[in-house]
C-alpha cells in the first residue's frame, strides 16, 4: 500500500500503473469498475463489503470520500493498494477536501478500468437526484440505500421520481430470501392442485416504516394484481422490517410465512405439515455481490416502486441521465444556473425558418491567467498538514479604494 498525501490525480494514476508493473501476479483483467462514495464515519464497513463482493466479482475499486467540501484549500489523499485488504485486485481509496469534492469525476475518470462496465454505489444517506452526482451518470447501474435516509418510506418514494432504469436500491436486495421463499411455497400450492393460483389479497406484517417491508408489498402488489398493506407487529423486526407475509388465495386457502427469529422462516400452508426454511440476515458484502451478478435494469424492482409510489413507466424511462450542476454551498445559484443552461440550450434549437442561435464565444488561444496548481502541482498557499482545514466563512464584500496618489 502507498500513500499520497496532498497529491493530483495524476499522480494517483502513476502510482497505480507503478504497483502494477512491480506487483507481480496482478489480475489480467477485470469484469467492471466498482465506485463507492462513503462518509468517514462509514468508510471502514463500505472498505469490508466492498473487499467482499470483489472476491467474487474481479473489479477495480474506487472509494470517494468527500470529507469537507468547504474546505478553503482543494485537497486530495490516496492510498493505492494492489491485492492489499481490499480484495485481490486494484483498489485506490481517495478523500477529498474542498470543492475537488464537488468534481471528483476529475479524478475518478482517469482511474476507470477500460472497456468495463462501472457500478456506483452510495453507502451514505442517498442522494435527492442522482444527475446532481456525476459518479452517478457515468455509471451504467446505481446502487443506493434508502434506508440510511432519515425517512426511508418518503426517500422510496423520491427513487421512484428519480427513477432511471438501472437504478436499484439495497432495500430491495434484502428482500430477496422472502420473495423468492414466497414465490417457491406458490409453486407448491399450484403442484398440488395441478392448476395456476391466484392471490386475491395479501398484507405484510412488520414496520410500515420500513423500505424493505414497502418493496414487498409493492412486488405482492405487482404481481399478483392485488392490493397490499403493511401493518404494524408489536414483535421487534430486523432490518428487513418484516415479521410475516399472509397471502390469501383462491379456494379459501391461506398461505403465511413467518419469521422464527432463529435464522429462518416458518411456513404454514393448506393440506402440508409446517416446514422451516433457512432465512437469515445477510452481510453488506453478500447484498453488493448480489447486486453485482446482473447489471442489466431490474424490472421487477421498478414494478415494486411504481406500485408503492403510485407512479407509471419507470421502465419506460431512458437509461442515460444528463448531469445537473448543483453546488451545496449555494442551492438557489446551482437552481439558476440549471434553468439558465435550460434556456441556452432552447435557444439555440433552429427555428421553424432555419435560423439558429448564435455560437457562444470560445476561449481564447492564450488565456490572460494560468492555472498555478495545474502547471506546478502546488497550492499558493499549502494546505495544513492536519486532516481539518479551517472552514471558509462568506464575508461581506469590502468597498473598493479610489484612485489616486499618495
Amino acid at each position: 500500500m502507498t500513500t499520497l498525501w496532498d497529491t493530483t490525480g495524476s499522480a494517483v494514476v502513476k502510482e497505480l500503473a507503478a504497483q502494477r508493473r512491480t506487483g507481480g501476479a496482478v489480475m489480467s483483467g477485470v469484469a467492471l469498475t466498482l465506485v463507492v462514495v462513503a462518509d468517514e464515519r462509514r468508510v471502514a464497513e463500505a472498505e469490508q463489503a466492498a473487499a467482499s463482493a470483489a472476491e467474487e466479482h474481479p473489479c477495480r475499486l474506487l472509494i470517494v470520500v468527500r470529507r469537507q467540501v468547504e474546505a478553503p484549500v482543494p485537497r486530495l489523499d490516496a492510498e493505492v493498494l494492489i491485492g492489499g485488504r481490499l480484495g485481490p485486485g486494484e483498489a485506490v481509496v481517495m478523500r477529498m477536501y474542498g470543492r475537488l469534492g464537488l468534481h471528483a469525476e476529475s479524478v475518478v475518470l482517469p482511474l476507470l478500468a477500460a472497456d468495463a462496465p462501472v457500478v456506483t454505489w452510495w453507502h451514505e444517506t442517498p442522494p435527492d437526484q442522482i444527475a446532481r452526482d456525476a459518479l452517478g451518470v457515468i455509471a451504467g447501474r446505481r446502487i443506493t440505500d434508502s434506508s440510511m435516509a432519515p425517512d426511508p418510506v418518503a426517500a422510496l418514494r423520491n427513487r421512484a421520481h428519480d427513477y432511471h432504469p438501472g437504478d436499484t436500491d439495497i432495500s430491495w436486495t434484502r428482500s430477496t430470501p422472502w420473495r423468492a421463499t414466497l414465490a417457491s411455497t406458490l409453486d407448491a400450492v399450484a403442484g398440488r392442485r395441478g392448476e395456476p393460483v391466484r392471490v386475491l389479497g395479501a398484507r405484510v406484517e412488520g414496520d410500515p416504516g420500513n423500505a424493505t417491508a414497502q418493496l414487498v408489498a409493492g412486488w405482492i402488489s405487482s404481481r399478483c394484481g392485488c392490493p397490499v398493506e403493511v401493518v404494524p407487529t408489536p414483535r421487534a423486526t430486523g432490518p428487513r422490517g418484516i415479521d410475516s407475509v399472509v397471502l390469501r388465495l383462491d379456494q379459501d386457502e391461506e398461505v403465511r410465512l413467518q419469521d422464527d427469529r432463529k435464522g429462518g422462516a416458518v411456513i404454514d400452508q393448506p393440506f402440508r405439515p409446517e416446514s422451516v426454511v433457512a432465512l437469515p440476515d445477510r452481510s453488506l458484502g453478500e447484498l453488493i455481490g448480489e447486486e453485482l451478478r446482473r447489471l442489466d435494469p431490474d424490472e421487477p424492482y421498478s414494478e415494486a416502486l411504481e406500485a408503492v409510489s403510485g407512479l407509471s413507466g419507470l421502465s419506460d424511462r431512458p437509461d442515460c441521465r444528463e448531469h445537473v450542476w448543483y453546488d451545496p454551498m449555494r442551492p438557489d445559484q446551482s437552481a439558476a444556473a440549471a434553468e439558465s443552461e435550460l434556456n441556452a440550450a432552447e435557444a439555440e434549437v433552429p427555428d421553424a425558418e432555419g435560423t439558429a442561435a448564435a455560437p457562444a464565444p470560445t476561449v481564447p488561444d492564450t488565456p490572460g491567467d494560468t492555472d498555478e496548481i495545474a502547471e506546478s502541482g502546488e497550492h499558493d498557499s499549502p494546505a495544513d498538514d492536519s486532516d481539518e482545514q479551517q472552514v471558509v466563512r462568506p464575508t461581506a464584500a469590502r468597498p473598493a479604494k479610489k484612485a489616486g496618489r499618495r
